[in-house]
């Protein structure tokens, strides 16, 4: 099925308002995304017709078993990615989150398995490596540009 990068933006959010709240609501996601409401109910609509929430309006949202499956290999390939650009390559925590945003949408499968495999092996093979490079990151950071 295609869905677009939006869609997954709607997907994803709406995996973590129901993981930390147990209700999905279109004010909700409005906010999360800065959005109006009248944009959320489009895109629950398009959703809806392909089958990745269920959606009837002034009742619950929720997603399908196919939506859940897309929102949460969004949501992981979101963490790994910040984790990764903050633990790994020593990026500001504001900025790892705004650039995993971006980049879950068009990394493929393959590439996020080797960017955890990587990231598993320097953090355990190569602590001593990895913490002298983030030492000079830090370094860096403070030094004017």
């Amino acid at each position: 099925m295609n869905v677009s990068k939006r869609e997954e933006e709607y997907l994803e959010a709406m995996y973590i308002l129901h993981k930390n709240k147990g209700v999905i609501r279109v004010k909700d996601i409005a906010r999360m995304m800065r959005v109006k409401p009248p944009s959320v109910v489009d895109a629950l609509k398009k959703l809806s017709e392909k089958g990745l929430i269920e959606y009837e309006k002034y009742d619950r949202i929720l997603l399908t078993n196919e939506g859940r499956r897309i929102a949460e290999d969004t949501y992981s390939k979101h963490l790994l990615l910040t984790q990764f650009f903050t633990d790994i390559l020593g990026i500001p925590r504001e900025t790892a989150e705004r650039d995993a945003c971006q980049f879950e949408h068009y990394v493929s499968g393959i590439t996020v398995k080797r960017i955890r495999e990587f990231a598993q092996f320097i953090q355990e093979e190569c602590p001593y490596v990895l913490k002298q490079f983030l030492k000079e990151k830090l370094v860096e950071k403070e030094e004017p540009e």
